[in-house]
């Protein structure tokens, strides 16, 4: 089973992907993309750890995402990513990385190729005007564009508004 949750900042996303992942009944591998590079940050980082069950394994991987997937995803596990946007930002400040073209790329091939269910969690950010600056607007067209790909490969695909779940694809019961 793989699950794709958008949704927009609070929006209840994150609560909602933890739901399902423990839902499973497997063993739970966080996969943590953020970043704390300001003190607002280091609290949300701390309020995500302090919200969510201890025994899950948190694997903190902000770049190398589709082998942190590959190397953690079996039959017993779920694996819980959180968050694919903050994740693609990684991705386009790092010189590192390699090209979102080619990360995108593997990513897609991680979540076809998982064994276990797979929960992913990424804002939605192109549901309002377009934005003014360069890196912005790439940012929202490369978000769109792996959204789209990955609402393809997932059988579940939700969007949280206010916290209520609204599926697009699949169903409550999957």
């Amino acid at each position: 089973m793989k699950t794709l949750i958008l949704g927009g900042i609070k929006s209840g996303k994150s609560r909602l992907a933890e739901t399902h992942a423990a839902n499973t009944g497997k063993r739970v591998i966080y996969i943590a993309t953020a970043t704390a590079n300001d003190d607002e940050m280091h609290r949300r980082i701390k309020h995500h750890r302090e919200s969510r069950p201890s025994h899950w394994q948190v694997v903190e991987e902000p770049l190398n995402l589709a082998m942190a997937i590959s190397t953690h995803s079996n039959d017993d596990t779920c694996v819980l990513v959180d968050c694919l946007t903050l994740w693609l930002t990684n991705v386009l400040l790092s010189d590192s990385a390699g090209s979102v073209q080619h990360q995108s790329d593997g990513l897609l091939q991680a979540v076809k190729n998982t064994a276990g269910p797979v929960v992913m969690v990424s804002n939605e950010t192109s549901m309002g005007i377009v934005p003014v600056g360069e890196l912005t607007r790439q940012f929202c067209d490369v978000a769109g564009l792996l959204h789209q790909q990955l609402a393809t490969a997932c059988d579940n695909v939700i969007l949280t508004v206010a916290g209520l779940p609204q599926y697009l694809k699949g169903s409550a019961g999957e």
